[in-house]
């Protein structure tokens, strides 16, 4: 019996396939190697028995519970897990007790890992303070919130936030085999033949979420019905049944792939907000990626709009952090909207012509010389050799300008960008007009007086 006097279940084929297949070891854990690789603060902190009161951050289905009965059995710490959802200020006290008595009277450490810590109130979460300060409970809490904003300064203060993010589709994929072949916890004795496209697919559609793509799994298996072998197929059209979800023309490695990737970039290019979402609609609901639709926009801020409207690359990249933050189905709010900024905005391809040009430069006049008067002379050699002088500094001149050559001599008359005549970059083009004519107006003037002096 437990704390409160409930028989847990015991790891049988009654409990869930997602809560049987919870790793054992740290080795086993899958994802995150971001905060739990190898050579990390976290995991030196686990294997070492170090660690402190801490808060896991991320989306369901992450590894967030995982990760804290990892921390309990890999430290030999006494755990007691507690849900902010059905446990108030009464169960609090109890836990309280029961830590106070591992330690005085078995010397050890207790893990109270609180899920969902975010749904406790103010009053709750201020009467583990002290506890978590004297040492009497490590606190672990998981949320799916931010905590800056869920859990009270004094608490959040004495505690390490770590941040989860959604697995990848291989990682969901590692975790899936991993249930297919385990005989001793997972599906390893049932007689199963699962398709790689079935498999491609439980891993896409889980969205990140190993706890969905498992319970999906096993609903497949426990639906399908065994053949004349005693074989369970389990096919593309079983776990799109299972998944409540029906899959779209689409492959990920595949001709299709590209195909609406294309049409979709083509679509915001050729300024058609309609089409633009259509196509990334029809990504997102086949399983795509959504960070790499986000990724994509990105590059066309710059490629296909750039200084025209430069408030483009700040909304796309916005709209990433987004879906980072929030996940999926709310993330695709922000792809939406910036879809639509991006399909809208004036294009332009300057920036791009301008980049090429420089490349195509430099590997024809390869490593050209930086002309002495713009290099640097932090010691008095480089200073004696001429390193910076004659060096203009804008700012000592009239509107901090000063007609200065800043390329190597061999390409000092080279025009790399030339702005064109939409939005921002008509504005630019006016400035590097006016910039034109006063390093013009300078370089005659300094003709002159150099005429006279002769």
């Amino acid at each position: 019996m437990d704390l409160f006097g409930k028989t847990p279940l015991k790891k049988t084929a009654l409990t869930p396939l997602a809560d049987r297949l919870r790793p054992e070891v740290l080795d086993e854990f899958v994802g995150q190697k971001a905060i739990l690789g190898e050579g990390s603060i976290l995991r030196k902190a686990i294997l070492e028995d170090k660690i402190s009161s801490l808060i896991f951050w991320g989306p369901p289905g992450c590894g967030k519970t995982t990760l804290a009965r990892l921390m309990a059995k890999t430290t030999a710490a006494y755990f007691i897990s507690f849900s902010a959802v059905t446990s108030g200020i009464k169960e609090v006290k109890k836990v309280i007790l029961e830590a106070q008595r591992q330690k005085d009277f078995y010397s050890k450490k207790t893990i109270l890992f609180i899920d969902e810590i975010h749904r406790f109130n103010k009053a709750q979460q201020d009467a583990f303070l002290p506890h978590a300060e004297k040492g009497t409970i490590i606190l672990i809490g998981a949320t799916t919130e931010n905590p800056s904003f869920e859990v009270i300064s004094p608490l959040l203060s004495r505690c390490k936030v770590y941040v989860l993010k959604l697995l990848s589709a291989d990682e969901i994929k590692i975790i899936l085999k991993r249930a297919i072949s385990d005989k001793e916890k997972g599906l390893g004795n049932l007689n199963l033949q699962i398709s790689d496209e079935a498999l491609d697919y439980l891993a896409r559609m889980s969205n990140g979420d190993a706890r969905v793509a498992l319970n999906s799994l096993e609903f497949a298996v426990n639906t399908a019905t065994p053949d004349k072998d005693e074989v369970r197929q389990i096919d593309l059209k079983i776990v799109q049944e299972a998944m409540q979800k029906k899959a779209l023309l689409y492959d990920k490695s595949g001709e299709e792939h590209y195909n609406i990737i294309s049409a979709f970039i083509k679509s915001l290019r050729g300024s058609d907000p309609d089409a633009a979402l259509y196509w990334m609609f029809r990504m997102l609901e086949a399983g795509e990626d959504p960070l790499y639709i986000a990724r994509r926009m990105v590059i066309l801020a710059s490629e296909d709009i750039g200084n025209t409207d430069p408030q483009a690359l700040q909304v796309a990249v916005a709209a990433k952090a987004a879906v980072e933050f929030v996940g999926l189905p709310e993330g695709e709010f922000a792809l939406a909207q910036a879809a639509i900024y991006l399909a809208t905005a004036p294009k332009s391809n300057s920036v791009y012509a301008a980049m090429n040009k420089v490349k195509k430069e430099i590997k024809e006049t390869q490593a050209l010389p930086v002309p002495l008067h713009i290099r640097n002379a932090p010691t008095p050699l480089m200073e004696k050799l001429g390193y910076g002088k004659n060096y203009q500094y804008p700012h000592d001149f009239p509107q901090h300008f000063v007609a200065e050559n800043y390329l190597p001599e061999e390409v000092k008359q080279r025009k790399y960008y030339t702005p064109g005549d939409l939005g921002f970059e008509a504005e630019l083009k006016k400035r590097m007009e006016n910039l034109g004519q006063m390093k013009k107006k300078v370089t005659q003037n300094s003709a002159i007086k150099n005429k006279k002096k002769k």
